[in-house]
């Protein structure tokens, strides 16, 4: 008989147990899903100066889903606001590296200038095209302030095709997918500004 009540008290303590472990998982959920969406905000985000946006960008997608663009892809986008008015787009972009596909986020301000570009996906050669991923990236900064037409079309390319920008040190292929979709990136935004962020181009 008291083998029985023993067995009784430990499967209550266990299914005390177990619904103590759901509750506080439940409980928790919605702080750990805050945390991963800041996290998310913060990564997404540092390619913005501070300061030039007061809303969240992720909870303002833009309606972008798979827009090709030669030889790059457009995932998708987000819009950056200060005091309501748009300051920015920021543009998820997909390329084709030597190695395999190169997804990057490309921050263009509300003037049609570059603001900063970050790798989000990349499986380039280690110490070669890979550097794409370090950060901060000088290669990658080296490209803020440009837009559509500064430089010329024919000056987005490397030097080596008689462009204005250096290549990453032994990554020719890698350096030209990100250069081609950055200034695909940078085009996009000049053709369809009114619609992206509901200003007339560079207004």
């Amino acid at each position: 008989m008291n083998r029985n009540i023993g067995v009784l008290i430990l499967v209550l303590l266990a299914g005390l147990g177990a619904t103590a472990a759901f509750l506080a998982q439940q409980i928790a959920a919605p702080h750990i899903a805050a945390e991963r969406r800041a996290i998310e905000n913060r990564n997404l985000l540092e390619i913005l100066p501070q300061g030039s946006y007061d809303n969240q960008p992720l909870d303002q997608p833009l309606p972008i889903n798979d827009v090709q663009l030669g030889s790059s892809t457009l995932l998708g986008g987000y819009l950056a606001t200060l005091s309501t008015q748009p300051s920015a787009v920021i543009l998820r972009s997909q390329t084709v590296g030597y190695a395999g596909p190169i997804e990057l986020l490309i921050g263009i301000g509300a003037n049609g200038k570059l603001l900063g570009v970050k790798t989000l996906k990349q499986a380039e050669t280690p110490g070669l095209g890979g550097n794409l991923a370090v950060t901060p990236n000088p290669w990658l900064q080296g490209f803020s302030g440009k837009s559509r037409n500064e430089p010329a079309d024919s000056g987005w390319a490397l030097k080596k095709d008689n462009g204005q920008f250096d290549q990453m040190v032994g990554a020719t292929i890698t350096s030209r997918s990100v250069i081609s979709a950055i200034h695909n990136a940078l085009r996009y935004f000049d053709e369809h500004q009114a619609q992206l962020t509901g200003k007339p181009a560079h207004d």
